[in-house]
């Protein structure tokens, strides 16, 4: 469900095992330039598909119906609206988001999104995450990818759908904490690419990402307190990529707000969505209730939100490490 890079990415990955897939799109001209040209005309155009194992359709309802696992890699601004178009009921359906942000106005990360709102149990959700980029799966470099599940053995039956020879998967069952994980690591990227913007160094970048790791553990044990190691990859690991490389589009983002960029401008140029920009809000608005010490998120709002300097805020972010 989605068009974009890291759908794109899923669906190779899943064509890997699959026999056949359900696409939906929600462009009829995107899926007859698909069919036309072999790939998606827009995003990872490298990546080939044999067209014949694709049934694309941009009726949502019609591929929810026809599908028994559901996978949704749309942006997070735009899931309600995909899903007000929705009629049929998917509380029977296993439901795996692969959305790295949280519903905006609702303030609600994913999963527990189609929990409360359409009645998806608790057990019929999953939540996929890195460390992973598109880019490389596109370029088949090895990569690793955690399922998360409160059913240990749907997890693993979902994990066995994506292993090939440049993917390795491994479960968890900590749903919550890995989904607020891969919001977090994207307001942290944009963090260390304003600081990059300003011509901090690698130096300064790993203070930076070690800070980030313990106010993401402080978070994740406030928010959803259980006995977890943040060390893992799903955790560390997606946040050291996000952070660092250059596929990253929050680095990206980040890296032109620290050279000037205001916050439009640097949207309009990238073309593309950086999930933590609205990431950074909604945990901002949540943090309100739970009143933990998170000085990167409050200074990526301050920069973002509040317009303040970024070379003003990263300075003082500066006297608070140690």
């Amino acid at each position: 469900m989605g068009g974009g890079s890291w759908a794109t990415a899923i669906a190779k990955i899943v064509l890997g095992q699959a026999e056949s897939i359900n696409w939906y799109m929600r462009r009829d001209d995107r899926i007859e330039d698909f069919k036309r040209l072999g790939h998606n005309p827009a995003y990872l155009t490298s990546v080939r598909f044999d067209i014949n194992r694709i049934n694309f359709s941009s009726d949502i309802n019609k591929v929810v119906r026809e599908s028994d696992t559901l996978i949704f890699v749309t942006p997070s601004p735009y899931l309600k609206s995909h899903l007000k178009k929705l009629k049929t009921k998917i509380k029977d359906k296993f439901i795996v988001t692969a959305i790295k942000g949280i519903v905006p106005d609702e303030n609600l990360i994913v999963s527990d999104y189609f929990h409360k709102v359409y009645d998806v149990p608790e057990d019929n959700v999953a939540v996929l995450a890195g460390p992973c980029h598109a880019e490389e799966v596109a370029l088949e470099r090895l990569s690793y990818l955690t399922i998360g599940c409160k059913d240990i053995e749907k997890a693993k039956a979902f994990a066995r759908q994506l292993v090939g020879h440049y993917i390795k998967t491994s479960v968890n069952t900590d749903v919550t904490g890995i989904e607020y994980a891969s919001v977090l690591k994207n307001v942290y990227a944009i963090a260390a690419g304003i600081c990059s913007g300003l011509k901090y160094g690698d130096n300064f970048q790993a203070v930076l990402v070690s800070n980030a790791i313990q106010e993401m553990n402080r978070f994740l044990n406030t928010v959803h307190p259980i006995t977890r190691c943040t060390n893992d990859s799903a955790y560390l690991g997606d946040l050291l990529v996000t952070a660092y490389s250059n596929f990253s589009r929050n680095r990206v983002f980040g890296t032109m707000i620290g050279k000037g960029y205001s916050v439009k401008s640097a949207q309009i140029e990238m073309e593309m969505i950086a999930e933590g920009y609205y990431g950074t809000k909604c945990i901002k608005e949540l943090n309100k209730h739970l009143h933990v010490n998170m000085p990167i998120v409050d200074a990526v709002y301050n920069i973002l939100y509040e317009r303040i300097s970024p070379m003003i805020e990263i300075k003082l972010l500066t006297d608070s490490f140690r």
